[in-house]
């Protein structure tokens, strides 16, 4: 069968090229020059089909300084955005001994050929995403300059490279769909200089978020983004991060001042000053946090801290529907205050999720969880207003507390959410966690609309959100060797994106785009926007070497 197709596609790709060069006869030798390109363009799905659905990046016909030869008028649309294939596909090539060699030299024992070190790192464990192949190799840098010299080495021989921090990722980011270069970052985490005075830190990219609070403690400071338990400075500026507290602080691209990076060709670029804002040329920080590692490898980040508050208060109360819950946070938010730092939604699958694994007895219905922080006579001036918006929407239970364990317990409970979605349901099940951000006036709607279609669907569902700022997620548990149940979370997690879509919103808030949400991108963003990313892509990475396949959809052409 897939011979056959092979050979459908083969004899279409011959017609249309000759179709071009009857309808288009050279006319002068630039004109043949165009017809040249174009008929190699003609040829691009046949090498794509051949490679099964490998990315342009490694096509035979592909010219090194090029990153597509595709033209913009033909139909390329193969693992695009149409796309429904949970598996990356990809086409690898063995690496050779030479290049083992000097990875070698460079790196002595810091690497690894390992089949099990290799599955592990090309097979997310918090992420439904697949690859057919794994990475080649295993790298363990200590340096910058141990990252440059892996970099340049990998140019040289054309060998993809995949970024790996605390493999948090829920979107395919770290999969080795072409095999080649994992770059374990994890024995990169100096902290290389505390600035208290100007409320700033200066960190390698492998350390996580929770161990530089921890070093941050004592000195009445603390980072304030806090996603997944796990995660690494690095990947967080890669995938533009956020979390609970982003609807005070804000996300990573408020919260990264400068940064280093590694570019494709082994330069080492510095994005800025300390300078708390500076009207210096392009923005390269902001271009490079989100970029996925498809830009550049990033070894060094200076960071904005936040004094640790003075006191807090955490507040917690039911409703009846999702919609008053989200209703509730809308309010909170016009109503003026300053200093919520969290406005959490959980709906009662999750709420029932975390009392059967955490042994907890909450009322198992839709439940928002508030902040509040500043003096303690301001929190709880705060907290009376909330107060008073939830009574007004038929809210009930309103509980606070004020104890450190009380509140700690609390925020521990709503970090294991993800992890207390498995426990109502057998081992081999797994989970899409896909997450959305809409304006803050549609959220309510959206989630509703959402809650609604999960609800009527066989599988297990539950929402969590970021209320505060219009984003939420939905857990999808699933069978994955049962066909029917992986179709219908695919339909499910479309169905909640394009809800997403359709009120002007994002089909990811904070999860990044990886493979999964690749298909997604143009009809967000627009093909225009998309031929500006390749572009930029294509200057700072010819080859396209870094992390291929990610963020940018194969079918987009310049």
């Amino acid at each position: 069968m897939r011979c056959d197709s092979f050979s459908r596609l083969a004899a279409s790709c011959k017609a249309r090229l000759h179709q071009t060069l009857r309808s288009h006869p050279p006319r002068s030798a630039a004109s043949g020059d165009r017809l040249r390109s174009l008929a190699r363009a003609a040829l691009v799905p046949l090498a794509v089909a051949a490679s099964a659905g490998a990315a342009l990046a490694f096509d035979p016909f592909r010219l090194a300084a090029s990153s597509s030869l595709c033209d913009p008028g033909l139909d390329l649309r193969l693992g695009g955005k149409d796309s429904t294939d949970l598996v990356v596909k990809g086409i690898h090539r063995k690496v050779s001994n030479e290049f083992i060699q000097e990875l070698k030299d460079v790196l002595q024992d810091n690497m690894t050929l390992d089949y099990e070190e290799r599955c592990f790192r090309g097979k997310p464990l918090n992420s439904f995403h697949r690859a057919v192949n794994v990475p080649d190799v295993i790298v363990f840098p200590r340096s910058q300059d141990d990252v440059q010299k892996i970099v340049i080495a990998c140019n040289k021989y054309k060998v993809p490279i995949v970024p790996y921090g605390g493999a948090t990722s829920l979107e395919g980011q770290t999969l080795a769909p072409h095999g080649g270069v994992c770059i374990d970052m994890s024995l990169m985490k100096k902290i290389k200089s505390l600035n208290v005075d100007d409320l700033d830190i200066v960190v390698e990219p492998g350390i996580g978020w929770i161990e530089l609070n921890e070093y941050l403690k004592p000195y009445g400071l603390f980072f304030p983004l806090d996603p997944g338990p796990g995660a690494t400075v690095g990947g967080m500026c890669a995938t533009c991060c956020s979390g609970s507290l982003a609807v005070r602080y804000g996300t990573m691209r408020e919260n990264v001042i400068n940064l280093q990076a590694v570019l494709a060709n082994g330069e080492v670029v510095k994005t800025g000053s300390r300078a708390r804002k500076s009207a210096a040329g392009y923005d390269l920080t902001r271009l490079l946090i989100g970029s996925e590692g498809t830009l550049g490898i990033i070894t060094e980040v200076t960071l904005r801290l936040q004094r640790l508050p003075q006191h807090s208060v955490v507040a917690m109360c039911n409703f009846q529907t999702i919609k008053e819950a989200a209703d509730v946070a809308i309010a909170t938010m016009h109503s003026g205050i300053q200093q919520v730092s969290r406005v959490e939604l959980l709906d009662e699958v999750q709420v029932k999720a975390i009392n059967i694994a955490n042994g907890k007895n909450l009322p198992e219905v839709p439940t928002l969880m508030f902040e509040f922080i500043g003096t303690e006579a301001y929190a709880q001036e705060q907290m009376l207003i909330v107060q008073k918006i939830v009574s007004e929407h038929n809210g009930s239970d309103f509980v606070y507390v004020e104890d450190a364990e009380a509140k700690e317990e609390l925020w521990k409970i709503r970090k294991g959410a993800l992890w207390a979605c498995y426990a109502m349901a057998p081992n081999n099940y797994e989970a899409i966690t896909t997450d959305v951000c809409v304006p803050l006036s549609r959220l309510a709607e959206c989630i509703s609309k959402s809650k609604q279609e999960l609800d009527a669907s066989p599988l297990l569902c539950m929402v969590i959100a970021h209320a505060g700022d219009g984003n939420f997620h939905t857990v999808i548990i699933f069978d994955p060797d049962q066909e029917e149940q992986c179709q219908e979370a695919e339909r499910l997690n479309h169905f909640m994106i394009h809800t997403a879509l359709s009120m002007e919103g994002t089909c990811t808030g904070e999860h990044g785009v990886g493979t999964g949400k690749m298909k997604y991108l143009e009809k967000e963003l627009g093909t225009g926007a998309l031929r500006t990313m390749k572009r930029i892509k294509s200057v700072l990475d010819p080859n396209d070497i870094m992390n291929p396949g990610k963020l940018i959809p194969p079918h987009i052409c310049i």
